[in-house]
């Protein structure tokens, strides 16, 4: 598979990471430390060899053309960009609910959510489910397998009751208005846990919001008390229906670009999302997601370096709110996810959510301006 495998010592570590894999059965905790002594020794004795570095040249030009872009005056200029949430655990109490309508919401969400502690080959995030939840996300994307393990790909982790119900049930206990997009799926090449969607609702029964396409249209305060939109994506069970307790696959789509090219990928977002209905109009919420995904190929290790671990998901948000917004299609964005969620990440969510709570940030041009500042500060009727 790898270039860099060709040689003898490789081979042999190769061979002993299939026997691992097999022997395992996927079951990798954090004492697997053997892995970060593989990755890094195959990185060393591929640049001893003076193996291709193609993919990595590649890799880097890419970058030069996000950094390029960046380096515009006002690239990352986007409405609510200044904005900053003092307490991001409770930041939909704080933009107003009543305000806060469900299908203007940019809802902050990350990719393989429940994988902490799967081992450097699995894992897409480093918080729980329970942190990323306090650190502000609003959207977990949790697979599982048969046996009600989180997974990903061949590789297990815990029980899903005790990575993700505990730790979201914690959350909603300890908070009053935050609503949260909980998409669960069986992973590719599984089949589904038995009664699955049973467990579901017994679990997670009075915060359920039901299938319905109103919710599009009401306010966070018009949902509440019910707190959890869960969408239910089984392989071989029926799909839920209108009125159910949990929301079909349908309502949460999303146009996976598979590629480990950062550029490319920020450019296929881009294309994507500006085909999509402005948010005002859709009744399903759609996802951009701010991922790379590593390829077999003779680089793919240096590769997961580089543009994983190297803050590619984080790195350029704002940069891509930026772009959305000169191009006129930041009113179609709604979901958008990463792995290795940060800061700064949310923040830049959280400001568009601001920016369209109070209509600020529509209008361009000195004119524009005008009118939004006036808008912010003329006094109510109620107070007239």
């Amino acid at each position: 598979m790898y270039q860099f495998l060709t040689h003898e010592k490789s081979e042999k570590i190769y061979i002993y990471i299939s026997h691992i894999i097999l022997t395992k059965k996927g079951k990798f905790t954090k004492t697997d430390n053997f892995f970060d002594f593989i990755i890094s020794f195959l990185f060393f004795d591929h640049q001893q060899m003076g193996g291709s570095l193609s993919k990595n040249d590649l890799i880097n030009a890419e970058r030069v053309k996000l950094d390029s872009l960046r380096s515009v005056d006002g690239a990352c200029v986007f409405p609510g960009c200044v904005y900053y949430p003092s307490d991001r655990k409770n930041w939909m109490a704080n933009l107003d609910p009543g305000k806060l309508a469900i299908k203007n919401i940019v809802w902050p969400g990350t990719h393989d959510s429940a994988t902490k502690g799967m081992g450097i080959l699995a894992e897409c995030q480093t918080l729980s489910i329970y942190e990323q939840l306090v650190k502000g996300v609003r959207v977990l994307d949790v697979r599982i397998q048969k046996d009600c393990s989180v997974c990903h790909g061949l590789i297990k982790g815990y029980n899903v009751d005790v990575v993700v119900f505990d730790d979201v049930k914690r959350f909603l206990a300890e908070t009053v208005s935050e609503i949260i997009i909980l998409e669960i799926r069986t992973e590719y090449g599984y089949n589904d846990p038995p009664e699955f969607h049973k467990y579901l609702v017994e679990k997670l029964g009075v915060y359920l919001i039901p299938q319905n396409e109103k919710v599009f249209g009401m306010t966070v305060a018009q949902v509440l008390p019910k707190r959890v939109i869960c969408v239910w994506k089984p392989r071989n069970s029926a799909a839920p229906r209108a009125g159910s307790p949990l929301w079909s696959a349908g309502y949460l789509r999303d146009n996976w670009i598979n590629t480990d090219l950062p550029h490319t990928k920020f450019q296929g977002n881009l294309k994507n999302l500006s085909e999509q209905p402005p948010v005002t109009s859709r009744k399903f919420f759609y996802r951009v997601e701010s991922t790379v995904t590593p390829q077999a190929d003779a680089d793919a290790v240096l590769l997961y370096f580089k543009t994983l671990w190297g803050g590619f998901s984080t790195e350029y948000a704002s940069l891509f709110l930026g772009q959305c917004s000169s191009k006129g299609i930041i009113d179609r964005l709604q979901v958008f996810s990463t792995d290795f969620i940060q800061d700064d990440f949310v923040d830049a969510c959280i400001g568009l959510n601001d920016s369209r709570v109070r209509q600020l940030g529509t209008w361009s041009g000195p004119f524009g301006r005008l009118v939004s500042y006036v808008k912010e500060f003329r006094p109510q009727r109620d107070e007239l």
